[in-house]
């Protein structure tokens, strides 16, 4: 059962909010305006959605910036761990 916001954001999928039906995390659509500086319309465009939809996200995140920053937290330490495995593997096949 995946828990709706607005009807537009989930967050069941991924363990983080998306867009309701689609696996587009809104931490992607928050980068891609707020800190890549596209426009909410290019963005929609990109993902196949309604920049209204990207509007609603960019909302979501700043309602939600400790969600948002514990989701962001996650995300790094998993992909730093990965990182540390990839090296640890490729030095022990040496």
């Amino acid at each position: 059962m995946a828990e709706t916001t607005d009807g537009v954001i989930e967050r069941e999928l991924l363990d983080e909010p998306h867009v309701a039906g689609r696996r587009v995390p809104v931490r992607a659509l928050y980068t891609a305006v707020e800190e890549s500086g596209a426009s909410p319309s290019a963005v929609a465009a990109q993902f196949d959605i309604e920049p209204a939809t990207v509007h609603r996200a960019l909302a979501y995140a700043h309602d939600h910036p400790e969600e948002m920053a514990s989701v962001r937290a996650e995300r790094e330490a998993a992909f730093e761990a990965f990182r540390e495995e990839r090296a640890a593997a490729a030095n022990g096949a040496d």
